[in-house]
């Protein structure tokens, strides 16, 4: 199979696919390459709410109200909606159906830093994490980016969701019903050709479920894609430098890599 990962000089991929019940890789490229991922770390976050609400130490059901200084405007929104406070639940809604990022901030004020990178070791990822608030411009001293991650932890993480590893299975799903309901179906997801604003079904036979980043110099997108025969859980990261837009050459490869999940699926 070409690997088509290659063919974009100055462009960086981290890329990983596997089934999830047999172990097949369907593609692998740089897996442990470490990259940018933007939004996708926002995943870790949600992870801690779960495992805080596991321990409780948290509610669904708390609201949470947001301050002046956690707005952020762009991807999201929450910051166009009066309602001050909303409950855990509706603001892991919003990151996961939006990526919010005025929700993120409320809901990293919540859990901490600290405690998303504490949960994301015990998770056994050592090069993937959540750096920062959103915030812009980042002040000296901030961290350079929002988050970075390897495909080979991502696509792990997603194959670990998928067959119930991480929490029990009603909490499981609330995971996959945040990631579920994610709008940007741009990337890997737009091969399966979802309707992005209603997709947690089968359509033409086949169902998506992720979470995508995007940045200047950043395109990512993890999930998990599946038939009633199959899994496929997913990772492709792309990276390019400051300054240059690779952005209508990267996108096509997204989308073959989706075709190449497609083809494992029905295979």
């Amino acid at each position: 199979m070409t690997d088509i990962f290659t063919q974009l000089d100055g462009v960086e991929f981290s890329a990983r696919a596997i089934d999830i019940d047999t172990g097949y890789e369907v593609f692998s490229h740089q897996p442990d390459r470490v990259l940018s991922t933007a939004s996708i770390a926002k995943i870790f976050l949600l992870h801690a709410a779960l495992r805080m609400r596991e321990a409780g130490e948290l509610r669904l059901e708390e609201r949470l109200t947001r301050t002046a200084a956690e707005r952020v405007h762009e991807s999201g929104l929450w910051y166009l909606l009066d309602q001050p406070d909303l409950t855990v639940h509706d603001i892991g809604m919003l990151i996961g159906a939006f990526s919010d990022n005025y929700a993120t901030n409320v809901l990293i004020s919540r859990i901490g830093l600290d405690r998303v990178a504490e949960e994301v070791a015990a998770l056994g990822y050592t090069d993937s994490a959540l750096h920062d608030f959103l915030r812009w411009p980042r002040p000296a001293g901030a961290p350079a980016r929002l988050s970075s991650g390897t495909a080979g932890e991502l696509s792990d993480y997603m194959a670990r969701l998928s067959l119930d590893e991480l929490f029990d299975s009603s909490t499981s799903e609330i995971m996959r019903r945040w990631l579920g309901a994610g709008a940007d179906t741009s990337m890997v997801a737009s091969y399966f050709e979802p309707d992005p604003l209603a997709h947690y079904y089968y359509t033409r036979g086949e169902w998506i479920v992720n979470k995508t980043g995007t940045d200047d110099t950043v395109r990512a997108d993890t999930g998990i894609a599946f038939t009633r025969q199959r899994r496929v859980a997913y990772a492709v990261f792309a990276n390019w430098a400051p300054g240059t837009d690779r952005v209508l050459e990267v996108m096509p490869l997204m989308r073959a890599a989706g075709g190449l999940i497609s083809d494992h699926l029905h295979a």
